[in-house]
């Protein structure tokens, strides 16, 4: 897929934003994460998803995409790959959120914005702002704080 154009930028924007939601996740055992995916239950993955969202951004802001993947092997650590979409006012976010033992990583793979703006800097402008407001619990972003 070809990456938008700054696409990192809106990378640490997004990461940022569901850092607290990635860590809820990291809590399920990796073990019912390959079941669901092997068992291709989406729907249990969704709830989960769901579920990690609900505490911290307002309903139907964060929700599963297509699905997920699991990559297991005999040694190294499991890698869990969930398709999500991130729906704040005005905005829609496709992404990968990768997650490992000890870390998660976000891959955009494509943002449309409802009103784009001819600047690429104010649409990203608008991206923070959007999932900020979307947040139940409002908190200064880290690199605010």
């Amino acid at each position: 897929m070809i990456r938008q154009p700054y696409s990192a930028a809106r990378e640490a924007i997004v990461a940022n934003a569901i850092r607290e939601v990635a860590n809820e996740l990291r809590l399920v055992d990796v073990a019912d994460y390959v079941a669901f995916i092997k068992l291709e239950s989406m729907a249990s993955i969704a709830d989960i998803v769901e579920s990690a969202a609900e505490l911290y951004f307002m309903p139907g802001t964060l929700r599963l995409g297509h699905g997920g993947e699991a990559e297991v092997h005999w040694s190294g650590s499991p890698r869990i790959v969930l398709d999500l979409e991130l729906r704040p006012s005005g905005a829609t976010v496709y992404f990968t959120l990768a997650l490992q033992d000890r870390h998660a990583s976000v891959e955009v793979n494509y943002v449309a914005f409802d009103e784009p703006s001819d600047d690429p800097e104010a649409n990203s402008a608008l991206l923070e702002r959007a999932l900020f407001d979307a947040r139940i619990r409002k908190s200064l972003p880290a690199a605010a704080e």
